[in-house]
């Protein structure tokens, strides 16, 4: 049951990552990840995992901790004891990069001893074995994105079914979801009402009922320097100009890849208090649409709250407002960041409008925490 979307068992793992051993960008991770060692390593390593819990332990946790320690000024973290009695949640987080919002997250239950949790992600990001037998292999949870709308329907009750199965099931397991369809792009979360709705498509009693066995509990994750920001602000002004953004073959890659090694300064994830019975008997006083806006609306001001605004954050803001900056040094910094993330584009009619937009991908956290409209 649930093959097609469900992560790798232990037999599976063994095999596909047997395979990944022999892909020619196999050395080149290699290299990156572990610096000075025998190039093989990564090579060595896969063709004797044994499962799902030997491949996180022996390959991705030392894999995340060597990105933490080459691109990060440190990951930082609250609200685990949300976890210590020992409750599963549904993670409902924004999603700022593709790959290091959940394996961050990995890295701090492994490290805190925790148990793993799973990782819903899309299958646009699947372009070839070698990629599904890697994230499969890591516990991924693999959401079908579809442009047919029976299919969607489809594939959404089955997602809907499996999370349910695993979150509140025997044997259960934490997972972990982006609260919206791909990254935010504007610096601005917004949780989606058509998650919510999809998720409570699997309940088999009221909506009280059905969300509370879910057991949501809202994520946020701050980056003090945002991954891939230039590229999100030029998508952006291309929706502007054109109505739409149409990917360009291995784009998903790329910004996997720059998402990994760019600096990203510091980094914080909070793990905000799970939804509440007595919130969502608050919902259920609305009409139906209206309970999903609720809930929503509740899930966005939990990762607000949970938000950690930082120099640049603050320094964009003033930007915006045309107020004095609290920290010079900070701003005058954030200028000359500006001006090099502006260097990584070209060919473009209005530079300026792609420069207003890069902006506010920083300032739009801090502007709402201070209560403005953004």
């Amino acid at each position: 049951m649930y093959e097609k979307i469900r992560p790798y068992d232990d037999r599976q793992t063994a095999e596909a990552l047997k395979r990944a051993s022999g892909n020619h960008l196999i050395e080149q991770i290699s290299a990156f990840l572990f610096p000075g060692k025998d190039p093989d390593i990564l090579k060595n390593t896969l063709n004797t995992i044994t499962g799902v819990d030997d491949f996180q332990t022996r390959v991705m946790f030392p894999a995340v901790r060597s990105i933490i320690a080459k691109t990060t000024k440190g990951v930082t973290f609250d609200g685990l004891r949300h976890f210590r009695d020992g409750k599963r949640h549904l993670m409902l987080s924004n999603h700022r990069d593709i790959v290091l919002d959940p394996a961050f997250i990995q890295y701090i239950f492994k490290d805190n001893d925790l148990p793993w949790s799973e990782i819903a992600v899309g299958d646009n990001l699947i372009s070839n074995q070698f990629i599904e037998d890697l994230m499969r292999s890591n516990r991924m949870i693999t959401v079908v994105r579809s442009s047919n709308p029976r299919e969607v329907y489809q594939t959404s009750i089955e997602l809907s079914s499996y999370i349910r199965t695993r979150v509140s099931g025997e044997n259960p397991s934490s997972i972990w979801i982006a609260h919206r369809n791909g990254r935010t792009k504007n610096g601005d979360d917004r949780t989606e009402q058509g998650l919510l709705k999809m998720l409570s498509m699997s309940g088999s009693g009221n909506f009280v009922e059905n969300m509370s066995e879910l057991s949501i509990m809202p994520v946020s994750i701050s980056y003090e320097l945002e991954t891939c920001a230039i590229q999100k602000a030029y998508e952006v002004y291309l929706k502007e100009i054109f109505g739409k953004y149409i990917k360009r073959p291995g784009e998903d890659m790329k910004s996997i890849i720059t998402g990994i090694i760019q600096d990203k300064g510091r980094v914080h994830i909070s793990f905000c208090k799970p939804i509440t019975v007595g919130e969502l008997e608050e919902c259920d006083k609305l009409e139906k649409n209206d309970k999903f806006r609720k809930l929503a609306e509740i899930i966005d001001d939990r990762i607000l709250g949970g938000y950690r605004i930082w120099p640049s954050n603050e320094a964009a803001a003033a930007m915006v407002s045309g107020s004095t900056p609290d920290d010079a040094d900070a701003y005058r910094w954030f200028e000359g960041y500006l001006e090099r993330r502006m260097k990584e584009i070209s060919d473009i009619s209005d530079p300026g409008r792609v420069r207003q937009i890069l902006i506010k991908i920083y300032a739009n956290p801090a502007l709402r925490k201070n209560g403005a409209q953004v």
